[in-house]
């Protein structure tokens, strides 16, 4: 026999906690799996199903649904109908949007207090192009085309390929059929690290964890094209007092 009450369960499958705490409230919104992280895909700017999709390796698409379902039901996402006339688009509404200080809030509380269980080797090499494309600046792109080769040597062997062109970055998983500007080879740990602040580019090119090929104009420019996690410096600042506290440890 339990005297703990039994926790009621609302549509779309979440459970319903309560109205009679904020935070109680709140959790239903944001707090069940996966949840979290769809709207971390939505803030970064992955407004398409398959994109938010492709930025979470591991969920299937009906729970995508059914997640997608749940936060317009709360009025925190909205459908839009897809500008090309073919489906639609899930956009964050002013609710939606006023959960990014929660969302990186989070992130940054999960670096700073549970540091040591971060493995950001874990990610592949798919998942870090796809990241990296949603992460740039393009106000800093050449003003013609330029295509950049990611070269991964290991964990396993991988060629990807964006393409800078118009303010837009594309991902492509076969050649694009165009000249290649700028070659990037590394392992998909160290390019994961600078991509996520454990270490700046300039640091892991000059020690060798990453080799760049092309034009000295284009291998110059390459980094400020990319805008990198949104926890890059609050990452580097924390990996650098780790390293500090293990010298004097």
């Amino acid at each position: 026999m339990t005297t703990q009450a039994a926790i009621a369960v609302g549509p779309w499958g979440m459970a319903d906690y309560g109205s009679y705490c904020p935070i109680a409230l709140g959790s239903e919104i944001v707090a069940d799996r996966w949840t979290p992280l769809i709207l971390r895909e939505m803030i970064i700017g992955n407004t398409r199903f398959n994109d938010i999709a492709r930025g979470l390796p591991g969920i299937s698409r009906s729970l995508l649904v059914q997640r997608l379902r749940h936060l317009e039901s709360r009025g925190v996402v909205e459908t839009w109908p897809s500008p090309t006339g073919k489906g639609h688009e899930y956009h964050l509404t002013p609710a939606g949007q006023d959960l990014q200080g929660v969302i990186l809030g989070l992130g940054r509380w999960a670096i700073e207090w549970l540091f040591e269980e971060l493995r950001p080797h874990d990610v592949d090499s798919l998942t870090l192009t796809w990241w990296m494309h949603r992460r740039v600046n393009p106000e800093r792109f050449p003003p013609h085309r330029v295509v950049v080769e990611f070269r991964h040597t290991a964990p396993q062997r991988d060629t990807y390929w964006l393409v800078l062109d118009h303010g837009e970055a594309s991902v492509c998983l076969q050649h694009p059929g165009f000249d290649v500007d700028v070659i990037v080879t590394s392992t998909t740990g160290s390019l994961a690290d600078v991509f996520q602040g454990y270490r700046r580019w300039p640091e892991a090119v000059a020690d060798g964890r990453i080799e760049i090929d092309g034009s000295p104009r284009l291998v110059h420019a390459l980094p400020s094209w990319f805008s990198w996690s949104p926890f890059v410096d609050v990452t580097y600042e924390r990996a650098e007092r780790a390293a500090r506290a293990a010298l004097a440890g």
